[in-house]
């Protein structure tokens, strides 16, 4: 089969590769129709999240058909299922899959020893996703092996376009549990770094959640007239302070809840010096990310907020002005989706007509064309927001 294959940093190509087998009684194999390239394979491109290897399979946000099913699994699937397959690996049977907790599977890891050491105890295994969570082979192909299958899917209905249903597996519920974990309250003011992908999705989950108003920062304007039409207001950081327009927008009290969708590669920016020495830090590795956009939430976040994180962060960072935190009592919420644990709800709401969460998709192409569309959306060029794939 053909699938796009990680050989090192910036070198994604689309190579013929073994088709997936069964390999445990509770595999499925599914055929994929869609996928997508997810902002956080971006910071695999440029290699920023250790223990990849060359020859992995890329892609974490895929659906299709089932064509194959392990015995174990076939009381919840069967040939011909159509089903979005979340980014999260679950066994749906340990403690933290019981508690909803799924990104935190204590079963699905097979590198668990690996990651134990570098995370002090390892989170579920994930697709296309480097070794640290169980170096399994990603949607961007033909065909993906889905381990744990009777619990590791959705089933989605006909009727239904791809991209409206694809991001069910990742961007979707990633930003609903962004702004589920914010807390939000009918009086609130939500202020969401990054209008990227999972930005969006955290923008109108934070509207449709009840916020009293939602900001949006980013610089790109693409992405900031798309925050808009949703009902955000928007603050372009190059051309004004976010702190003083957050504390204009708010009577000087600042946001109550502040949402993180940018994570560790937070754009570098010469009006703020930070950004700027983070990079620095970053290729002299004296640090891993680049954390001004963590910075900015904890210095213009209202005493007794919230700080909600869902960009990816890969390690150590630098600077983090804890005390400013710890006096004004801010409450820390972040981690990997738990998708399984939202998608009834959401799906729901795609089927009512509250959301098309289509609406984020700009480009389209197949495998082949894959490796050119990770640079453009690397690159942001022609209006770049959020590509799919069609195998």
């Amino acid at each position: 089969m053909r699938a796009l294959v990680w050989h090192g940093k910036e070198d994604v190509r689309c190579d013929t590769v073994t088709d997936p087998e069964i390999e445990d009684p509770r595999d499925a194999i599914v055929k994929v129709t869609s996928c997508a390239i997810c902002g956080s394979d971006l910071h695999l491109f440029h290699n920023f999240i250790p223990a990849m290897l060359p020859g992995d399979i890329l892609g974490h946000e895929m659906m299709g058909e089932v064509v194959e099913v392990g015995s174990e699994a076939k009381g919840s699937l069967k040939k011909g299922d159509r089903v979005v397959v979340p980014f999260t690996i679950i066994c749906g049977e340990c403690e933290q899959c019981r508690r909803g907790n799924f990104s935190v599977c204590q079963r699905t890891n097979r590198k668990k020893e690996f990651a134990d050491k570098v995370f002090g105890h390892a989170t579920a295994g994930l697709f296309g996703y480097t070794h640290l969570t169980g170096g399994y082979p990603g949607g961007q192909a033909e065909y993906v092996r889905v381990p744990f299958a009777d619990t590791t899917h959705i089933k989605v209905p006909d009727g239904i376009s791809d991209e409206s249903l694809l991001f069910l597996g990742d961007i979707f519920p990633t930003g609903w549990q962004a702004a589920v974990q914010a807390d939000i309250q009918p009086t609130d003011t939500v202020a969401i770094w990054g209008c990227g992908p999972v930005g969006q999705m955290a923008i109108r989950s934070a509207l449709l959640l009840g916020a009293e108003q939602v900001v949006a920062i980013d610089y790109l304007p693409e992405r900031l007239s798309m925050a808009q039409a949703a009902g955000a207001i928007t603050i372009n950081f190059l051309e004004d302070s976010v702190i003083e327009r957050l504390n204009d927008l708010t009577g000087g009290e600042g946001p109550e809840k502040c949402i993180d969708a940018v994570g560790m590669e937070a754009h570098i920016n010469f009006g703020q010096p930070d950004s700027v020495i983070d990079r620095v830090k970053q290729m002299t590795m004296m640090e891993n990310d680049r954390p001004h956009v963590l910075r900015e939430m904890i210095y213009a976040c209202r005493p007794a907020g919230v700080i909600s994180i869902v960009g990816v962060y890969s390690g150590l960072v630098d600077k983090i002005p804890f005390g400013m935190a710890m006096n004004k009592g801010l409450t820390f919420r972040m981690g990997q989706c738990h998708v399984n644990r939202w998608t009834d709800d959401l799906l729901a709401r795609i089927e009512d007509g509250q959301i098309d969460p289509s609406f984020v998709v700009t480009h389209t192409g197949t495998l082949e064309d894959g490796p050119e569309l990770y640079k453009t959306f690397r690159d942001k060029q022609d209006s770049c927001i959020k590509v799919v794939l069609k195998p």
